[in-house]
């Protein structure tokens, strides 16, 4: 295949290691409640999709979604929220020094993490894949018939590793472009310099969409790799996690039953099952394990929304960027996510 333009491959950097070698435990519930907001981080205001600041200087995004959904359920209001826009190298040290409640930040558990760093984490919220996107013209639907072509790949990544991995795998060659910056990235793509892109694939779908060709472009079929992205809390404090595991599985479960922000007022009242009267706080003891209000599930569903509804505001159908669930489906969808037992 006739690369479009050849291009030389800049050196990789690596980003800087976070650091700090503890976690700062406690009663993050007190806390919360104590304060009357829940603290959150925002990226710098620029993650589309995730963590954003719309024309109107309004937060916006799914990770965003996922903050107000927990503020809904320990202070029964989603705009109870003080978002604090942080670098990635700020995350860690933000979270262990108690200046961050929860981390919800495109990030994904890691041993590392967990072992080195003092955290813990929460069920998947975002089945995260590594993608490839061409030019349209070139006419190709997997990776395959791409041999001899070039591909760009974010220098020095996990991605670029997977793309050399990946490549071995399907037996072809490909020149590799590597680029550390991802607006260069981005730049280097669009303008021709490589026939392909591998990214994330979020990243790869907004890139799209914001670009000048929008329609001009096809994921293909290939899927390099799988992260698991994780709301990122700290040790010590088993409650706080399984608070934010519960309203996770509550946007699942309200998905998964068909509750929703626009009829959980009448199933409330009519409950067609005991579960959801449980759940929905019209009989006692949704709360009782976890420190809360037996009406927390109701005000997640009521002032947020379910999981679908989160998901079309923050990336699907009622975003700029179009996204298709996925993996990220419920499990009777196609998926793989699904939501713990409410009995």
């Amino acid at each position: 295949m006739k690369s479009i333009i050849r291009a030389g491959m800049i050196s990789a950097m690596c980003l800087p290691a976070a650091t700090g070698a503890w976690a700062a435990s406690g009663d993050t519930l007190k806390s919360v409640q104590d304060r009357g907001v829940l603290n959150c981080p925002g990226h710098n205001g620029s993650y589309l999709g995730f963590a954003e600041v719309d024309d109107k200087g309004e937060w916006k995004g799914l990770d965003i979604e996922l903050c107000r959904a927990i503020a809904a359920a320990v202070l029964g209001d989603p705009s109870k929220v003080n978002i604090i826009p942080i670098s990635w190298e700020q995350r860690w040290p933000a979270l262990q020094s108690g200046d961050l409640d929860v981390m919800i930040k495109a990030s994904g558990g890691t041993l590392s993490r967990d072992g080195e760093l003092g955290m813990q984490f929460s069920n998947s919220y975002y089945l995260g894949t590594t993608k490839v996107m061409a030019h349209k013209e070139l006419g190709i639907k997997s990776l395959a018939e791409a041999d001899g072509g070039s591909i760009c790949v974010p220098a020095g990544t996990s991605t670029e590793r997977q793309v050399i991995a990946y490549l071995d795998r399907i037996d072809i060659e490909m020149e590799l472009v590597a680029i550390e910056k991802t607006e260069q990235l981005d730049k280097a793509y669009f303008e021709g310099r490589c026939d392909t892109y591998a990214q994330w694939g979020p990243v790869l779908a907004i890139a799209a969409s914001q670009s000048d060709t929008p329609d001009g472009h096809d994921l293909l079929s290939d899927v390099l790799a799988v992260e698991p992205e994780v709301m990122i809390l700290r040790q010590g404090d088993d409650n706080w996690v399984d608070i934010a595991n519960w309203t996770l599985s509550a946007l699942l479960f309200a998905e998964q039953e068909g509750i929703d922000s626009t009829n959980v007022d009448e199933l409330k009242a009519n409950p067609p099952s005991a579960d959801i009267g449980k759940f929905l706080g019209a009989t006692p003891g949704v709360g009782t394990g976890l420190g809360l209000s037996d009406d927390w599930a109701y005000n997640v569903i009521k002032t947020v929304g379910n999981y679908s509804e989160v998901f079309e505001r923050g990336l699907g159908s009622g975003s700029p960027y179009k996204m298709p669930r996925d993996l990220t489906a419920l499990w009777n969808n196609g998926g793989v996510l699904f939501p713990m037992v409410f009995d």
